[in-house]
């Protein structure tokens, strides 16, 4: 029989053993959310032009992943990236230590069009005079003054439609030009190939300006055929502006125009106050609680104690394995966990005192108190769990940190009040021969 509490209690040790190596070193392993660190907030929104045939909630859904891509090329740890309403993505970086280049990168629109240019010089100076050819509009490339500030230089008249777009992009990745400056080489898939091979050949000696974002950075002229879909993106970048570019076209073009609506970079100071703030109300609340039932249980008090201690420690280190990022609402939800957890194990003790007035053993009292106890426990966590699930799978940024901490507090707290607690009641039972239980 003693045989059966061995293989218990070895599982309890390994569950100790295993959530201290998830959360070990803790300043590592728990990962801090924005208002806990400080970083960058971002609200965007995606506009649908005339031209657009897709619903705005599937652009914004196709935005989102393009955003996506860029952040996780940033090189940015937890961040949260979500969908708000119809036409709106929310950004949040935490711990970005430079939140100006982030935030210009994730609005960046990086629409990249190859479009045919007309050589009409006369259709062109009509155009600058006011009337434009239908089906055309003239573009600019763009050169930096010595101030460091882009000016238009050159128009040219290209077609409106463009006969290629950025979303073929494969790969994208910088290089250098003949003049020594660098390039951003893009290759296509198999169908941006064929579409390039086809406008190619059937335009030789016409010029194809590549427009990013409305402006023209280079227009060559089209000497012959070019298959395998490889081109060059020129035009005097330094290495961090090429470097950039490649990024976003890399990470894909946004499906959309995408406005930046709102902007802010939190501090790190106001994180550290969040802090805290948030930890003392939880210790002072865990402290509280840990006192009172030892004072009103005894022995059972410094078990539910245990058993307490067990739950936070579990549902920080499913926190740390899922890297799951630590809120203000979560660590709200881990106070809130406490209490649910020894309102578990006052239910037990409370049906074991009953059990033990009508005369009962200590081990009948206690093996009926803890079944009599589970069912209450059951529709106590039962419909917390639900609740929790509901704010998780539904709920966006700090409801559902909240529904997470919450959801895995009350799961742990399952194993706790009822598995550990009754395996180290039973074997002192059993080991020690209790005649006369005090609770």
């Amino acid at each position: 029989m003693l045989k059966s509490y061995y293989y218990k209690f070895a599982l309890i040790v390994a569950v100790i053993g295993l959530f201290i190596y998830q959360i070990y070193p803790v300043d590592k392993k728990m990962k801090k959310g924005l208002d806990l660190q400080g970083g960058v907030h971002v609200v965007l929104q995606v506009e649908k032009t005339p031209e657009e045939t897709e619903k705005i909630s599937e652009l914004t859904d196709r935005a989102l992943e393009v955003i996506r891509n860029r952040v996780d090329a940033l090189g940015v740890t937890e961040p949260v990236i979500q969908k708000q309403g119809m036409d709106r993505i929310i950004v949040d970086l935490p711990g970005v230590k430079e939140p100006e280049k982030a935030i210009k990168l994730i609005g960046k629109t990086a629409l990249l069009e190859f479009k045919l240019v007309s050589d009409n010089e006369k259709l062109l100076q009509q155009a600058l005079q006011g009337k434009v050819p239908e089906g055309y509009e003239i573009l600019y490339t763009m050169k930096k003054d010595e101030r460091g500030i882009y000016r238009k230089e050159t128009p040219l008249l290209v077609k409106k439609k463009a006969e290629l777009t950025g979303k073929y992009i494969k790969d994208a990745y910088v290089g250098y030009d003949r003049s020594g400056f660098p390039d951003v080489n893009i290759v296509l898939n198999s169908e941006g190939a064929k579409i390039f091979e086809k406008v190619t050949a059937n335009n030789i000696g016409k010029r194809l300006a590549i427009v990013l974002d409305g402006v023209v950075k280079s227009a060559p002229v089209i000497r012959e055929r070019i298959p395998g879909g490889k081109a060059q993106i020129t035009g005097r970048f330094n290495m961090e502006e090429a470097r950039e570019l490649a990024i976003v076209l890399r990470a894909g073009a946004l499906p959309a125009k995408v406005n930046m609506i709102y902007q802010e970079v939190v501090g790190p100071t106001l994180g550290k106050k969040y802090i805290q703030q948030g930890f003392k109300a939880a210790l002072y609340g865990g402290i509280f609680v840990l006192v009172f039932m030892v004072f009103y249980y005894f022995a059972f008090g410094l078990l539910a104690d245990f058993a307490l201690s067990l739950n936070i420690l579990i549902l920080l280190g499913i926190m740390a394995s899922i890297k799951g990022v630590l809120t203000m609402p979560g660590i709200a939800g881990i106070a809130l966990t406490i209490g649910m957890a020894v309102d578990a194990n006052v239910l037990i003790f409370e049906r074991i005192r009953e059990e033990i007035k009508t005369g009962k053993s200590p081990k009948t009292a206690v093996d009926a108190g803890y079944v009599k106890a589970w069912s209450a426990i059951i529709d106590s966590n039962i419909t917390t769990l639900i609740t929790g699930f509901i704010l998780f799978s539904l709920g966006e940024g700090a409801v559902k940190g909240f529904g997470l901490t919450l959801s895995i507090g009350i799961i742990a707290n399952l194993f706790t009040a009822v598995f550990v607690t009754k395996t180290i009641v039973d074997w002192i039972l059993i080991t020690r021969k209790v005649e006369k239980l005090r609770i």
